[in-house]
C-alpha cells in the first residue's frame, strides 16, 4: 500500500488523529504534548501516531497535509492544523464545538 494509501485509511478510519512526535503517555517535543494536554482535557478520543517510527509516514503526512511541521490534527477526516492552531481553537471554544458538532464525545466546558 502507497503511504498516501496508508495515510488516507488512517485518517478515514478514525474520527480524531493525532500524528504527534512520540506518544500521549511520552511526547517527543513541547508541540505534540500541548496538543495531547488539550484532547486530554476536552477528554476526546483520538489515535495518535507516533511519526518518529517512520520515515515513510514523517515524510508523507507533510505532504498528505501540505503541512510542514508535528503534531497535526485530523477530525472527521479533515485537517484542523498545528499545535498553535488547535492552542487558539482550543483557548476560543471553538475546538470544544467542531469537535462536538462532528459527533465527537467532549468533556462540557466549565462555565464562567
Amino acid at each position: 500500500m502507497a503511504i498516501k494509501d496508508e495515510l488516507q485509511s488512517i485518517v478515514d478510519s478514525n474520527d480524531v488523529v493525532l500524528f504527534m512526535k512520540g506518544t500521549p503517555n511520552f511526547p517527543q517535543c513541547g508541540f505534540s504534548g500541548q496538543v495531547v494536554q488539550i484532547l486530554s482535557y476536552l477528554e476526546a478520543p483520538y489515535k495518535a501516531v507516533n511519526c518518529l517510527e517512520s520515515d515513510a509516514v514523517r515524510q508523507g503526512i507533510k505532504e498528505f497535509s501540505n503541512w510542514p511541521t508535528f503534531p497535526q490534527l485530523y477530525v472527521k477526516g479533515e485537517f484542523v492544523g498545528g499545535c498553535d492552531i488547535v492552542r487558539e481553537m482550543f483557548q476560543s471554544g471553538e475546538l470544544a464545538s467542531l469537535l462536538a458538532s462532528k459527533g465527537v464525545p467532549v468533556k462540557a466546558p466549565a462555565k464562567a
